[in-house]
């Protein structure tokens, strides 16, 4: 099943001409869980790789990996920018680590054992 999904306009309005519609899949709304981004680049591309770590595993998994010119990927900094301008006035400043993490990772607790 698609869904057309357009959150700039209201479904029961006359359609904007200028608007674009987006599909979304099921299986994609659901999204993916990362932990991780890599970012890589040439002259004429941005790579982005998500990843998903899980706690004692030295093997992580590439869950996404999405390529936009450098162009889109100042696109993505402002838009991320914004957005988290804007999550912070609603609910406060995000907490940040002092330390930039280890890799592979244990998230700070102790490995469990089966």
């Amino acid at each position: 099943m698609m869904v057309k999904f357009n959150p700039m306009q209201p479904t029961d309005q006359n359609p904007d001409p200028n608007a674009i519609n987006i599909e979304l899949s099921e299986a994609m709304a659901e999204g993916e869980y990362a932990n991780l981004a890599m970012i890589a680049h040439s002259n004429s591309e941005f790579v982005i790789d998500f990843i998903r770590m899980m706690p004692g595993l030295p093997k992580a998994k590439v869950k996404a990996r999405i390529v936009v010119t450098p162009e889109h990927a100042k696109r993505l900094l402002q838009a991320l920018t914004e957005n988290i301008e804007r999550f912070e006035a609603a609910f406060g400043p995000i907490k940040m680590q002092n330390e930039a993490p280890s890799y592979p990772m244990n998230f700070g607790g102790a490995v469990g054992e089966a």
